[in-house]
């Protein structure tokens, strides 16, 4: 039978397959629709996105990670959290549907009020989404999620493009996203054993929210204050600007999401099985921000270094005012593995209080950052700068607590993350000066990353960096174990 250690490798390549493929489509569909359609339009969906995200949270987060956390979860807790949720959900719609007339006059966009109308649909059809992505986590079922995120993005990809291409402007996103989170629910039924029964429980609902409910708040705070940035651009300046805003920050995420995003999810329920036993979980935190780091920062960096050519090529010269939103969120992800790896650990050991007085303080300084950088820049660029600053005051904020529950403190971590950042900002720059030279922009894509990466694994593995060895052995590891087991 697999051990622990070999059903968390086999997640996270499995979450990794899942995150990568659906993102790279992702990524080559919006391509193709960027070229088609004007940055109005992804401006005018973002600003709609701002509602749909927050009202997500309500149904989403704070129950979902407390069926993971929970040892004893059962069908009882799992059917009674899927009603609550529908209940919620159905609220924020007729809600949102109602209030539609009063967002489009905030942002003095009378076209607005059908899209948000529209596109709020999905909040109920995340219902569904919501439980079965807990079951799979808590489950390390995670290669059924692999199938589920192809067969959606493909299909509602395609038809996004087929409206953009026939005029239909922002509603070809519209329909793009509702395709997308409709066939992801269809395929998880198919693919996934959990079905709702006529179970409910309200003593069941009460535990759960104990634990939850701060989880809750902490997503709340963090998907309005992610979303605040957009919200104040989009009130200030043009969709368009905008438009500049969402795309720039859309390169970096999608490494984010295929990579931070697969550790996190297979991590934290393996982090929870250990919350009794500080030391071993001391250990797997440290693993994750040290293996985190080595993959993140590097492609962040070498990202940053190459946003123009980039941009040139894949999205054409109409989007490139967007470059420099790109760098700046490469800067503000390149902390995101310090940030996920403490969260992840702090809500492990059950200690959700904590983590919503984290996002309280992070938020507080976030929005004094925000205000301090409208007044005094009051241009994009300068709000986007704002996140960057917090990034760095957050990594000090979300490693404080661990000092006393784990004994791995903020200076001990930078120690140990240390040389990745120092090894992957000379490579950047090494980068960023060559791609200043003249050379082919699609020469400098085709060439440029991959030098970039054999050097910085070059000198890794000079130096024995301790990512480096632990990735290169883990791969070694499961090669063995999947001819074992063939």
């Amino acid at each position: 039978m697999p051990s622990f250690r070999s059903t968390v490798i086999t997640s996270l390549i499995w979450k990794f397959l899942e995150r990568s493929s659906s993102q790279m489509a992702s990524f080559v569909v919006s391509i193709v629709l960027a070229r088609i359609l004007a940055p109005e339009d992804f401006g005018l969906i973002a600003l709609v996105l701002v509602f749909t995200n927050i009202a997500g949270v309500f149904i989403q987060a704070g129950f979902s990670t407390a069926l993971v956390q929970k040892k004893d979860a059962d069908n009882i807790d799992f059917s009674s959290v899927f009603f609550v949720s529908l209940a919620i959900a159905v609220v924020f719609y007729v809600a949102l549907f109602a209030c539609a007339p009063l967002i489009a006059s905030f942002y003095e966009r009378n076209e607005l009020v059908p899209v948000i109308r529209c596109l709020s649909f999905t909040l109920i059809i995340g219902v569904f989404n919501s439980i079965q992505n807990a079951y799979v986590a808590r489950h390390m079922l995670f290669k059924k999620l692999f199938f589920r995120s192809i067969c959606a993005v493909i299909p509602s990809g395609i038809a996004g493009i087929f409206f953009a291409y026939y005029g239909f402007g922002v509603w070809a996103l519209v329909i793009q996203q509702l395709a997308n989170v409709s066939l992801m629910c269809i395929f998880m039924w198919f693919t996934v054993k959990w079905r709702p029964q006529l179970l409910f429980s309200w003593a069941r609902v009460k535990e759960l929210l104990s634990f939850g409910w701060k989880l809750l708040c902490s997503s709340l705070l963090d998907v309005v204050y992610g979303n605040l940035h957009s919200l104040v651009i989009g009130k200030i300046f043009a969709p368009t600007v905008l438009g500049f805003y969402s795309r720039g920050s859309h390169f970096p995420s999608i490494i984010i999401s295929n990579i931070n995003s697969s550790i996190q999810a297979v991590l934290f329920p393996a982090f929870s099985m250990y919350q009794d036993d500080k030391s071993r979980l001391k250990q797997l935190v440290r693993r994750s921000i040290v293996t985190s780091s080595f993959v993140i920062v590097p492609l962040m960096a070498m990202l940053a270094a190459l946003a123009e050519p980039l941009v040139l090529v894949v999205l054409g010269e109409k989007w490139l005012p967007c470059v420099p939103f790109v760098q700046i969120y490469c800067f503000i992800y390149s902390f995101w593995p310090i940030h996920t790896s403490n969260l992840s650990a702090i809500n492990a050991v059950g200690r959700s209080d904590i983590f919503l007085k984290l996002e309280i303080i992070k938020k507080i300084v976030g929005l004094l950052m925000l205000v301090l950088f409208i007044y005094y820049f009051r241009t994009p660029i300068g709000i986007a700068c704002s996140g960057a600053v917090t990034s760095i005051m957050a990594s000090f904020i979300n490693a404080y607590p661990n000092k006393t529950l784990l004994n791995y403190g903020y200076a001990e971590q930078m120690k140990d993350i240390f040389p990745s950042y120092l090894l992957s900002f000379g490579i950047g720059l090494v980068l960023f000066y060559v791609s200043s030279l003249g050379l082919s922009p699609i020469f400098q894509l085709i060439i440029l990353p991959i030098c970039g990466c054999v050097i910085y694994v070059a000198i890794a593995k000079l130096l024995q960096l301790e990512g480096v060895v632990y990735l290169l052995n883990m791969i070694c590891e499961y090669s063995v174990k999947r001819k074992k087991f063939a």
